[in-house]
């Protein structure tokens, strides 16, 4: 025992052992079973389990809650988890530093994005891809409260989402555009050569919205209210692709931001007109505050913020 009575210095082991263990831990906490962090990890289910146990004794804490099957993780477990995440997320971002030191960067890279935004996630990482063929990315579609949860807890690099939101207070913002909402049509003949709409107007043509639990419902239910109109939903849709495909093969109209136009571009068959008053949202990236970034998060923000993506939402408004 060493001098005083305190605890033993924990043992030396090789870091991957280690940054092996945590992941184990985190995996398992994440699935809350066994058998699936075993399988998402590539490990046997025993070997897991092994790691955990050689990870609870090196550390002295009971991390697991264990019966017959995984009953969850102890408080101490629950904290450990929390500095896991945190550890991985550095040890990652280290490993990036190093690739990147040799001009080849390669890698995951984990983006969030709201719903309404998934359309315009390609034009942020296709020449971020062009450029580095390596890396590899997981794009999320996710809420905006969800972003800013796992952006915390260090499941996501980056979060494409709403910027005027007071949960973002201590993250690092990047605004790429504002996104406005309009009134989209198959059937020009419902906008009656209007060259914009009021909200009470909009309200009395057939419509397909998003679903009640989607913020950007939410900001159009809160600008019918105001204009004291009550719309004529006749679909509601979580999907934003889903509703893309009402508005070309149904009698509907749709109210979208003016960046999903970019999907429908090329098609001919679809009439837009704005909507007044005018409804609209800062959109951007999202990330920790921790210096330096990591270098795929960096490189990908660097690209991004030279891409002049408002002129080009701006334009598709203008289209008859």
């Amino acid at each position: 025992m060493p001098v005083g009575g305190g605890r033993a210095p924990l043992r030396c082991r090789p870091e991957s052992m280690f940054i092996r263990q945590l992941k184990y831990l985190v995996t398992l906490a994440e699935t809350a079973h066994f058998s699936r962090a075993a399988e998402i990890c590539h490990v046997s289910q025993p070997a897991l389990s092994t790691a955990i146990r050689n990870l609870e004794k090196e550390l002295d804490l009971n991390l697991v809650r264990r019966g017959r099957n995984y009953e969850g993780l102890t408080t101490e477990g629950e904290r450990v988890v929390g500095w896991a995440q945190q550890l991985l997320s550095s040890y990652d971002a280290m490993r990036q530093e190093t690739v990147s030191a040799h001009n080849n960067l390669s890698g995951m890279l984990r983006i969030g994005a709201i719903p309404t935004t998934m359309p315009v996630v390609p034009f942020l990482t296709a020449p971020f891809q062009d450029a580095y063929r390596e890396i590899r990315l997981a794009v999320l579609s996710l809420s905006a409260d969800e972003i800013v949860r796992r952006l915390d807890n260090c499941d996501l690099d980056i979060g494409l989402t709403f910027l005027d939101e007071a949960a973002l207070a201590g993250f690092r913002i990047f605004p790429l555009y504002v996104e406005r909402y309009v009134l989209a049509a198959r059937d020009p003949a419902i906008l009656r050569n209007r060259t914009s709409l009021s909200w009470n107007e909009v309200a009395e043509l057939p419509l397909c919205l998003l679903t009640a639990n989607m913020q950007s419902r939410r900001m159009i239910d809160a600008a019918f209210r105001t204009a004291g109109a009550v719309p004529r939903i006749r679909v509601e849709t979580d999907s934003i692709f889903a509703l893309y495909a009402q508005l070309r093969c149904s009698d509907l109209c749709a109210v979208v931001p003016h960046s999903l136009l970019s999907l429908i571009e090329l098609r001919d068959e679809t009439s837009v007109v704005p909507i007044t008053p005018l409804l609209s949202r800062r959109i951007g990236f999202v990330a920790r505050r921790q210096q330096p970034q990591p270098p795929l998060t960096e490189t990908l923000l660097e690209m991004a913020l030279q891409m002049s993506l408002q002129e080009r939402f701006d334009r598709l408004i203008g289209r008859p």
